[in-house]
């Protein structure tokens, strides 16, 4: 099958794909962030990068050939955690460009299937999206498949149902002795400021986790966000603490998102964050993908 991905970041849609099982012929990919196309040329160096969305109409590609239409529109008009200028924002907009791309491959292909991810957002948005797609999504929360809480919304013209729940939690995805080995992931060693432990970490609990705390590892993370983060509970702090507090590593980061140790291992660590916390949690794009192979 040839797909065809529309904001494909650090290519996720492949990762999914292999893990489902789908054989893919050409992958056509369109991305502008340097850094997430790096990410994909390293591990998936046969991809062919079309470049800006916004200039599909010059795209040399047959498109009828085209099977499989994906994409996770940018989001940060409608998260709940921005200001909600939904399709007023620029980025959000790109939606349409979505719809624009896959009506025109419909006109030339009626069978081709198609997915769009996005996040939770008031009903008036998703309405939008619904009516304009014609199918009504499905919610997931990637917590049934990872260690993460991250609650998105799916699209597809196929019928797909919840996966179930394989009960991972955070201290299944954490790697041994960080905080011993390497300190610079450590609270103690860079964040330290004025010995005002409790201030920093009710500032940037987003981005912390405890190394040592059994009890505490024994949930889920929060949402793994846009600029590497992962998250976790409040902590009562004495006035010098004596657990483990550091940042999540990248490679917690990509297995809170089940994309393989080290794939983003082609960039800076700031890099690998920020496209981990903008991809998709790939296990759950895998289950809905099984349930489409029967259609192809």
């Amino acid at each position: 099958m040839n797909v065809l991905s529309l904001f494909d970041g650090m290519s996720c849609g492949q990762i999914a794909l292999d893990r489902a099982g789908i054989k893919v012929g050409k992958y056509y990919a369109s991305e502008l962030d340097k850094y997430a196309i790096t990410v994909t040329q390293a591990n998936y160096p046969d991809t062919v990068q079309l470049g800006d969305v916004t200039g599909w109409r010059e795209w040399d590609i047959d498109w009828s050939s085209i099977d499989l239409l994906i994409g996770g529109s940018p989001c940060q008009g409608f998260s709940f955690a921005g200001k909600q200028l939904a399709f007023d924002d620029p980025r959000s907009r790109l939606f349409f460009t979505y719809v624009d791309i896959l009506n025109h491959i419909k006109s030339v292909n009626p069978d081709v299937k198609f997915l769009l991810e996005n996040v939770k957002m008031k009903k008036e948005y998703l309405q939008v999206i619904s009516s304009q797609l014609g199918v009504e999504p499905v919610c997931i929360n990637s917590a049934l498949v990872s260690a993460q809480n991250r609650v998105r919304y799916y699209w597809a013209n196929w019928g797909f149902e919840q996966p179930e729940d394989k009960g991972v939690l955070l201290a299944d995805i954490i790697e041994n002795g960080v905080a011993d080995r390497d300190k610079s992931f450590c609270i103690d060693a860079n964040y330290y400021k004025g010995g005002n432990l409790k201030s920093y970490f009710e500032k940037n609990r987003r981005q912390l986790v405890f190394d040592k705390l059994c009890e505490n590892l024994r949930h889920k993370s929060k949402t793994v966000r846009s600029g590497g983060r992962g998250s976790y509970e409040r902590h009562e702090w004495d006035s010098v603490c004596t657990c483990h507090c550091r940042k999540l590593t990248p490679i917690e980061c990509e297995r809170l998102q089940t994309v393989p140790d080290d794939y983003t291992a082609a960039v800076s660590n700031t890099q690998r964050y920020k496209m981990l916390g903008n991809g998709w949690t790939v296990d759950v794009i895998a289950h809905i993908f099984r349930s489409v192979t029967g259609d192809l």
